[in-house]
């Protein structure tokens, strides 16, 4: 009688995982523009997180899971008290920078934050570095830091380059998990074995779904989502140190692995080729492409569609001060994928609904001159009813010009444009703007707006000489890269 049984034959790791694996072993970075870039992320993403220290739906979640816990060189969460275990200050950290929806960001086929993996980076290195000087080894610095948050932007921006997560209905989360489980084991001294077994684990996870970003679910797991997959990063590579088994066709295992579960022929990409339907596209190379072009938010915290909307409603502010209730139609042009997750009508009931729908943005400063955190809060809106009548007045386009420069890898492009028509048959000018403030092309008006971010954010944490002091190794990168991590972290202690 015959019978049916799978052959179980072990596999080599996917070359997919191998590859990630060996980028951050031996990848050398060399690009000057890489290593500034990076110094800017770094400040830029932990002024976010002192920010999001006065919102108290964010402060609430910090701390140790047991209240009083003692954890010996444990890891610090920057402008607070707080000395936790790895996992939950990478949690926590990872909560805070990306709370507001304004640390630095990566479009492509995939989008994402990916300054979101400075939480396992921080608390990972905080850790190690106070265990080192107690053992009496050299401690960590900076410039190891800085390299990982490279590597960490490479391996979440590489894979989003051409492949779309969010077309299967899966978050862009699960490249953070996958980017901070490889550079977490690569600082914990990981082999390439344990490497390979932790990577793995991390794409063995399977990814949460976006439902909490769209209507009508939108909500706050959005805001701390990103600190989950990092914490779990810093978790997945602890594992493999212990010795933990890898899974090494955890993406292509027929049936069971990742791409026939959640990475199938339901993609709907149709740019994909038929044959690369089921598999992840990387670059040629893994190397510092994403971090030298990566997008900062600079002026406003909002969903990055829509920044060049709110750029171009602020333009157009003058114009329709005093005059919302002679406002007939606004008509924003996007591209299509702002049209696919951030356009919404309807009842918005919550902050996290608010910043991510396109014609809230574009109202608020087009009423006010303005967008900043408060203006998503619950009493902000329901004082100002005029919102949310002048969204019932806008339309949304699509301009297939600016979707095909969006994809567009020389290009980039985010670009919108708002013009605004009143009743009386008058209307402003089409106002465009294709590459907002944060974009690599704006970098030269970019990068002192971006300072001048940081240092706000900071004075609202710190008194004047921490402050400083801070601001005064952003002004000094050698000191930076030379400085103890943990040295670094006591900066940031209340």
């Amino acid at each position: 009688m015959a019978t049916a049984a799978d052959a179980n034959l072990r596999p080599d790791y996917d070359p997919e995982i191998q590859a990630i694996a060996d980028y951050v072993r031996d990848y050398r970075i060399d690009a000057e523009e890489a290593w500034e870039t990076a110094r800017h992320c770094l400040f830029d993403a932990l002024g976010c997180a002192l920010l999001a220290l006065r919102f108290p739906e964010c402060a609430k979640h910090l701390g140790p899971l047991v209240q009083g816990t003692q954890v010996p060189q444990g890891a610090r969460v920057p402008g607070t008290a707080f000395c936790l275990d790895p996992m939950k200050a990478a949690w926590d950290i990872g909560c805070c920078i990306r709370w507001l929806d304004y640390n630095d960001t990566w479009l492509a086929a995939e989008w994402g934050h990916p300054s979101d993996n400075l939480g396992a980076i921080l608390a990972v290195a905080d850790h190690l570095s106070q265990r080192n000087v107690a053992a009496g080894r050299p401690p960590l610095t900076m410039a190891l830091v800085l390299e990982m948050m490279i590597k960490a932007h490479e391996i979440q921006g590489g894979i989003a380059l051409e492949n779309s997560f969010n077309r299967v209905g899966l978050d862009h989360v699960l490249l953070v998990r996958v980017a901070s489980t490889a550079v977490a084991a690569a600082l914990l001294g990981a082999s390439r074995e344990q490497l390979l077994a932790a990577i793995s684990h991390a794409w063995v996870d399977g990814s949460a779904l976006r439902t909490y970003r769209h209507a009508p679910n939108t909500g706050s797991r959005k805001s701390w989502a990103a600190g989950d997959a990092s914490a779990r990063g810093v978790r997945l590579a602890d594992i493999a140190l212990r010795g933990e088994m890898g899974i090494p066709g955890a993406l292509s295992a027929a049936q069971w692995g990742f791409y026939d579960v959640c990475f199938s022929t339901r993609v709907a990409d149709q740019r994909l080729k038929p044959e690369a339907e089921r598999r992840l596209r990387l670059p040629p190379a893994l190397g510092s492409y994403v971090m030298e072009n990566i997008l900062f938010k600079v002026a406003f915290p909002a969903e990055f569609h829509a920044q060049t909307a709110c750029e171009c409603a602020v333009l157009l502010h003058p114009q329709v001060r005093g005059r919302a209730a002679d406002v007939e139609r606004v008509v924003i042009s996007t591209q299509e994928s702002a049209i696919r997750i951030i356009s919404k009508t309807g009842p918005l009931s919550n902050p996290a609904d608010r910043d991510h729908c396109l014609q809230y943005m574009t109202a608020v400063p087009l009423l006010f001159g303005d967008l900043t955190a408060e203006h998503y809060e619950d009493d902000f809106h329901a004082a100002h009813p005029e919102i949310d009548v002048l969204r019932e007045r806008m339309e949304v386009v699509e301009d297939p010009g600016y979707s095909a420069d969006y994809l567009d890898p020389d290009k980039r492009a985010i670009a919108n444009a708002v013009q605004v028509f009143f009743r009386d048959g008058s209307h402003t000018d089409k106002v465009e703007v294709a590459y907002p403030l944060g974009h690599r092309r704006r970098r030269a008006e970019g990068i002192p707006a971006l300072q001048r971010k940081f240092e706000r954010n900071l004075a609202t944490r710190f008194p004047a000489a921490r402050c400083e002091r801070i601001l005064s190794l952003g002004d000094d990168p050698q000191s930076l890269l030379a400085m103890p991590v943990h040295e670094f972290l006591d900066l940031w202690v209340i």
